[in-house]
């Protein structure tokens, strides 16, 4: 709901007396207006990115597909045996993770780690070729998913999102308020367009229903990002610190980023102490097998990834990488004796983290299948049919040589719902507190005062208010 229909201003009667309501309506349209105008090149890329890691698991197996139908001829050698191929495919690495294979016929994945660079190697389970060795971030889909979430642009894209994540909630809400029915008879325009009313009221209920009918779903997908957003993230963890309802490290990243407790705990002795990087303890012969030949029996959901000891004497770290995140859980194994050392499920896990795993799994589209996934695509196609409309609407209805905002009324008094609206979407996200002063703040102390700007802007009527 980027824009409205410039008849949607017209909120007084022809006696000239100002309908009750019709100051906050202004008020509503005009922020709907700024959000908007700022959120809509964020939504046509969130969309078109989100919709293409919304089927990761299809694409990935399409890209993947020459080294899932191996040839199964003569047996399979020992994982240490395709460790050490893969290590000799990248000189100077060292095992990261060893991914097991789900099928005969797969290749094993073994991730190895070089100068602080993550590679996955694909080697062939019975000839130990080498097939392919490609960067971890250089993956498509985990290209993919930085444009979407960081626009390639690290923890600074991270902020960008959300704050444009912020703002499509306010675009919303506030678009929520500007359609609600005001005696009007009917539900066309409302729930339905109206296709023969013209340009102007097509490209007004395409964008109006558009919004009803997606709002729910969109709110849905915003809130269930922001955990991985890089101040919401951080400030949800800071909470959690304060009130005692941590447990343990997260599994998502925040900023593109694993959080710290998680990459200390997988770290270990690995981590750094005075600038200096210890190395990883060795790994005995026969270890990964043993660690193998316990896990299988457990049915962890794919793709399972083993971890080596982070220090001597430490376990094998086994964890699930199901996209579906209520199916993951963890285990630890010693890789000496292959006894289970623990494991922990989904439903070990703090009520937070289950919730927000329940939200991050339907977000990407892996809650409940293919539905989901078609679920998302239709919500990201709506909100593009939003932006696209809100933008064409505001284009043609601007004004030569001005932005088009809604010129303010009389500046209405702030009630105690307004009043605390703001201030709860301001401690819920505080992105969303911090550039709403900074921008009336500027707005009051700068553009007011500049002549030029004032005009374009729409405020020359607020300045003589």
């Amino acid at each position: 709901m980027a824009g409205m229909d410039a008849s949607a201003m017209n909120t007084n009667p022809p006696n000239g007396r100002r309908t009750p309501g019709a100051r906050w309506y202004n008020a509503v349209w005009r922020w709907h207006f700024y959000a908007g105008l700022f959120c809509i090149p964020f939504i046509i890329w969130l969309s078109l990115t989100g919709t293409i890691y919304l089927w990761r698991p299809q694409l990935e197996a399409l890209l993947d597909r020459p080294y899932d139908h191996l040839p199964v001829a003569g047996r399979t050698v020992s994982p240490d045996a395709q460790v050490r191929a893969a290590l000799a495919a990248v000189p100077g690495s060292s095992l990261h993770k060893y991914v097991l294979p789900e099928h005969p016929g797969n290749a094993v994945r073994v991730i190895v780690s070089a100068d602080g660079v993550d590679h996955r190697v694909y080697v062939d389970p019975h000839s130990l070729a080498v097939l392919k060795v490609i960067g971890e971030e250089d993956r498509p889909l985990n290209v993919v998913s930085r444009l979407h979430g960081e626009l390639l642009a690290g923890v600074w894209g991270s902020y960008l999102v959300e704050i444009a994540a912020c703002w499509a909630i306010v675009m919303l809400l506030t678009g929520l308020y500007l359609w609600w029915p005001r005696n009007r008879k009917g539900l066309a325009g409302v729930l339905y367009p109206r296709l023969g009313g013209g340009r102007r009221v097509f490209w007004r209920d395409i964008h109006a229903t558009a919004g009803i009918w997606v709002s729910v779903f969109a709110l849905g997908l915003i809130l269930t990002g922001l955990p991985w957003a890089n101040a919401w993230g951080s400030y949800l963890g800071e909470v959690r610190t304060l009130t005692g309802t941590t447990q343990g490290p997260v599994d998502w990243t925040i900023g593109g980023k694993a959080p710290t407790a998680k990459a200390d705990a997988i770290l270990g002795a690995h981590a750094g102490h005075d600038g200096m990087v210890m190395a990883a303890p060795p790994i005995s012969p026969g270890e990964l097998g043993r660690v193998i030949a316990t896990v299988r029996p457990l049915h962890i959901a794919p793709p399972v990834l083993l971890s080596p000891p982070a220090h001597e004497g430490a376990p094998w770290a086994v964890s699930s990488d199901a996209a579906d995140r209520p199916l993951r859980s963890d285990a630890q194994v010693d890789g000496a004796t292959g006894r289970l050392v623990g494991r922990v499920a989904f439903a070990d896990r703090h009520w937070i983290d289950r919730v927000i795993g329940y939200g991050i799994a339907a977000h990407e589209g892996a809650l409940f299948g293919i539905a989901n996934q078609i679920l998302g695509t239709l919500t990201a196609l709506l909100l593009t049919v939003l932006a696209v409309s809100g933008g064409i609407m505001w284009w043609r209805r601007r004004p030569t040589g001005l932005l088009g905002a809604p010129l303010p009324q009389n500046r209405p008094r702030f009630r105690i719902g307004l009043v605390a609206a703001i201030v709860g979407l301001g401690i819920y996200m505080p992105l969303f507190g911090t550039t709403l002063v900074i921008v009336l703040v500027v707005e009051r102390v700068v553009l007011r005062r500049i002549p030029v700007t004032r005009l374009w802007l729409g405020l020359e009527r607020a300045a003589s208010s």
